[in-house]
């Protein structure tokens, strides 16, 4: 008969901060804050807003100061989307009273992660008072498994 040797404390807290990091890396995204501007780039990431509904999903998104001829909405994959915009004036951290910060921004851009399929082709788009609202049809097919 083999001897079935116990699983020590340590090798169980181990396991566990394995599996607590991959947890966080796959949500990494949502768990870490992170500015809301790159100075490098001069962009800014707007305000933005996903609403689920039954029969499409709805992206609504902050834009103001954007030139409507400059926005850009493009799929990247099929579930995420990239938005970007030029603003008509440049935008200075001083017009918000930070001091301790210096740059100035000209261009809106975000990528947006869609929760659930749709058909990225019948995409709606409309830009209405500084609003920039997306409109996506969803996709009810699902895939079940056999076993």
């Amino acid at each position: 008969m083999p001897i079935r040797r116990r699983r020590s404390i340590f090798d169980i807290i181990d396991e566990y901060f394995e599996s607590l990091e991959e947890r966080v890396k796959r949500s990494g995204e949502t768990l870490i804050e992170r500015p809301s501007w790159n100075q490098k780039t001069c962009t800014v990431e707007p305000l933005r807003d996903i609403m689920v509904t039954p029969t499409e999903i709805i992206v609504t998104v902050d834009l103001p100061y954007a030139e409507e001829s400059t926005i850009r909405v493009k799929p990247i994959d099929k579930d995420t989307l990239e938005i970007l915009a030029k603003m008509r004036r440049k935008i200075r951290f001083d017009d918000f009273g930070i001091t301790h910060y210096e740059g100035e921004f000209q261009t809106f851009q975000c990528q947006t992660r869609i929760p659930v399929p749709v058909y990225m082709e019948k995409m709606e788009i409309r830009f209405k008072k500084g609003f920039l609202e997306i409109r996506l049809p969803r996709k009810h097919e699902y895939e079940i498994s056999r076993e």
